[in-house]
């Protein structure tokens, strides 16, 4: 017996999917490949965790690349 439809998987995606290469990082979400790749497949505290940590990535960039 279903119990509704899934759940949505919480994603820091923007639709802006461009690596740089120097940090390894999104320019969009500040994920790693690895991580954009593997998401769905990541738990729940896997998730959060990654989640907690992209606000201080977005140092790891040349702020030029962000439009700053």
């Amino acid at each position: 017996m279903s119990e509704g439809p899934p759940r949505a998987i919480a994603s820091p995606c923007v639709m802006v999917c461009a690596v740089d290469g120097e940090s390894g990082l999104c320019l969009g979400c500040f994920r790693t490949l690895k991580e954009i790749a593997g998401w769905r497949a990541l738990s729940d505290a896997e998730r959060a965790a990654v989640m907690a940590d992209l606000p201080s990535r977005r140092g790891r960039i040349d702020p030029v690349k962000l439009g700053g």
